[in-house]
């Protein structure tokens, strides 16, 4: 059973629901590579955690919605490095990352207006270009 995995302030997912297995890792890495399990999948179901409790839970699965299984788990793969243990923790790190920022709720946006000011030096430079412009037009070229 693995330890519990702290995420954000009070929440807190029990090792109990996390499960992981071990299969043998791709690319290079020569005899290691054929002989040792070490690529870590890592798996956690979201909608029937402890952990989440009502709007949490719901934030969660709406936020990590193309990431669910269609049985509702969150699967992460890990296999940068050459043991098992290093795999499982970057793979547990990965998820506290995933559900923290699921749980970051974005502060709400206050529209503004502009002050009157900046109105008044918005029209004096548009003045400025037009009157740049009209200087231009051929008042100089019957000489």
């Amino acid at each position: 059973m693995l330890e519990d995995l702290p995420v954000q302030g009070a929440v807190v997912i029990p090792g109990g629901e996390i499960s992981f297995t071990a299969s043998r890792s791709g690319g290079p890495g020569g005899q290691n590579v054929n002989k040792v399990s070490t690529r870590v999948t890592l798996r956690w179901s979201p909608g029937t955690s402890a952990s989440l409790h009502g709007s949490m839970r719901d934030r969660v699965v709406e936020r990590l919605r193309s990431r669910l299984t269609a049985s509702g788990e969150i699967v992460l793969h890990c296999d940068e490095e050459r043991s098992q243990p290093r795999n499982l923790e970057i793979a547990r790190e990965r998820l506290a990352a995933l559900v923290r920022a699921a749980l970051h709720v974005p502060r709400k946006r206050r529209p503004t207006r502009p002050t009157r000011a900046s109105k008044e030096r918005r029209l004096a430079s548009k003045k400025r270009r037009g009157e740049i412009k009209r200087g231009r037009s051929g008042a100089g070229a019957d000489d």
